[in-house]
């Protein structure tokens, strides 16, 4: 039996999400099965991403609990039936906030502590350096600093985006992107 070419379009769209999702961070089955539930009409639960997706239950229920702990699905309880169901955000724009919000508590928050760390770490050193010290030390800060003062200014972008919001985003990108270019 051959597949139309929705299901190949979906099966298509499923396995180059997966390859993106490796490329920031994640699992493929993660976003696999998050990609699964965006396209999806209707909710699924578990056992109907285990038959779409090839995938253990071990597998799509940790997958799952991941993707409601990052808040990009929610659990969905149907009258009368005992299984759990999932459904995706599916405003491309709530995700885009969602996603951000998620990488900048798990990577951009670590790394700005981690650079005030480093740079207490040297600090007291600084004073009692010798002139070749005290030159690699002020390179490393000032380096330090830089990095801090972009992801800063990246996190005030961001925080425009989003307190623009979704709608404010479709009417006033499109001006942003002229501007830029």
């Amino acid at each position: 039996m051959t597949s139309s070419a929705l299901e190949q379009s979906q099966a298509l769209f499923i396995r180059r999400w997966g390859t993106m999702g490796t490329t920031w961070g994640i699992s493929r089955t993660m976003a696999e099965i998050h990609a699964l539930l965006y396209i999806s009409v209707e909710p699924l639960c578990t056992d109907d991403v285990m038959q779409q997706l090839q995938v253990s239950r071990g597998n799509a229920s940790m997958n799952l609990r991941q993707l409601l702990n990052w808040g990009l699905i929610r659990r969905i309880h149907r009258l009368g039936d005992r299984k759990d169901y999932f459904a995706a955000e599916t405003d491309v724009w709530q995700l885009f906030e969602i996603i951000i919000r998620e990488r900048r508590r798990r990577e951009v928050e670590p790394i700005l502590e981690t650079i005030d760390r480093c740079g207490q770490m040297v600090e007291a050193e600084l004073s009692t350096a010798r002139a070749a010290e005290r030159k690699s030390i002020e390179t490393y800060r000032a380096r330090l600093n830089d990095m801090r003062e972009f992801l800063e200014m990246m996190n005030v972008l961001l925080n425009g985006v989003m307190k623009v919001g979704s709608s404010g985003m479709r009417r006033t990108l499109p001006a942003l992107m002229k501007l830029l270019s």
